[in-house]
């Protein structure tokens, strides 16, 4: 049988120990979660960019046309000659 003094002993270690190791365990969990925001962040980056990058790319490509267009559409009205009113 235990002595009362080695008995308290005991308690005492393994509170101190289960405490210490529940630190370590809640910053472990924090790491792992600070790693997964980290990734979401990072994934939602790379997403709105590529989004943005799209959308650039198409405004790009419609200015472009209805510039072409605009200019042809120019370039035929000079070419017809301008008819007069009463003729």
């Amino acid at each position: 049988m235990l002595a009362p003094d080695y008995v308290g002993v005991l308690a005492q270690s393994d509170s101190g120990t289960s405490a210490k190791q529940d630190m370590k365990d809640a910053g472990r969990d924090t790491k792992a979660g600070a790693k997964d925001a980290g990734r979401g962040v990072k994934k939602g980056t790379k997403s709105a960019y590529h989004s943005s990058e799209k959308g650039t790319k198409k405004a790009w490509h419609k200015t472009k046309n209805t510039t072409k267009g605009a200019v042809d559409g120019g370039k035929e009205g000079a070419k017809e000659p301008q008819s007069i009113a009463g003729s």
